[in-house]
């Protein structure tokens, strides 16, 4: 099979959409879409239909998409060891994190990190998607309670973190603090949500607390990033749920109810199996373990 029309119907089937691959693989849409007829002619075998949302793999699709996400893994795993050889600890580490721990946690502790390895570039992808490691779009990722597991995946737990409920102290010297779960429902309630992809399950736990079975509570303010409810939080603007190694590092926000029993989140280090001897994983792992 053409290596062209391979790597193509792979970024098809991963997007599953002619136009956003296209533009990935900065093609035009008919270019991507004469590749796929011709695959799907070489193989006298159809890989998609499709329907008003974009499309769908056929079971023949289905089994071509998970050889092609395998080959790709590895292609990207042996480029990686290859540059490794070259050039020690210098090239270039792609991490990807969810938006709030990235941007909130790990990127004020990454200096230290570019002191210790100058040499090494760091692309970080902020993100609460799952990344393509089979397309390289991240060499490691930092990643929250996966429900399914990938056996060419490595899971390196880092660490348990704590939904907890908080509020900044401006906030309750102006409208006092709550003394039991049931008083929320006088307090302005701030959670995640218009659309967005949220980080982890049951993330706005905050709504049901204190109320009657089967109810929950309107919030007040909904953000789609959990970077933005922090801030709104340290702006006094309501309470939220947020994670307590995050929260910690805010002295100007108080844990409310801190003996009530919260949602706890697994937190991983995932990377792909190829790439366990690999010098920068390696680096970044016992960097990140420190940090924990």
């Amino acid at each position: 099979m053409d290596w062209d029309k391979l790597r193509i119907f792979h970024a098809v089937a991963e997007i599953r959409n002619l136009t956003h691959a296209g533009s990935a693989l900065n093609l035009s849409q008919s270019a991507v879409s004469r590749q796929i007829s011709a695959l799907e002619k070489d193989l006298n075998l159809p890989l998609f239909t499709r329907h008003a949302r974009g499309l769908a793999l056929t079971s023949e699709g289905e089994i071509l998409f998970q050889t092609t996400r395998s080959v790709f893994s590895q292609i990207s795993a042996t480029t990686s060891q290859l540059a490794e050889s070259h050039d020690k600890l210098g090239g270039t580490l792609k991490v990807s994190a969810t938006v709030a721990l990235g941007s909130v946690w790990l990127a004020p502790r990454l200096p230290e990190f570019c002191k210790l390895y100058p040499n090494l570039k760091l692309q970080m992808i902020l993100t609460d998607d799952d990344v393509d490691f089979a397309m390289r779009e991240a060499d490691l990722a930092v990643q929250f309670n996966p429900t399914e597991r990938d056996s060419n995946l490595v899971y390196d737990k880092l660490f348990d973190y704590r939904l907890k409920i908080y509020a900044s102290k401006s906030y309750l010297e102006q409208t006092g603090t709550p003394l039991s779960p049931e008083d929320l429902q006088y307090h302005r309630l701030i959670v995640f949500g218009n659309h967005a992809v949220a980080p982890i399950d049951n993330v706005n736990w905050i709504l049901k607390l204190g109320t009657e079975p089967g109810r929950i509570q309107e919030p007040s303010l909904v953000i789609n990033n959990a970077y933005g409810i922090l801030q709104s939080v340290k702006n006094g603007l309501g309470i939220a749920s947020l994670a307590d190694f995050i929260a910690k590092d805010h002295e100007d926000l108080v844990c409310i109810f801190p003996d009530l029993k919260v949602p706890v989140i697994q937190v991983f280090l995932v990377y792909p199996k190829q790439l366990a001897n690999s010098k920068r994983i390696e680096a970044f792992r016992k960097f990140i373990k420190n940090q924990v």
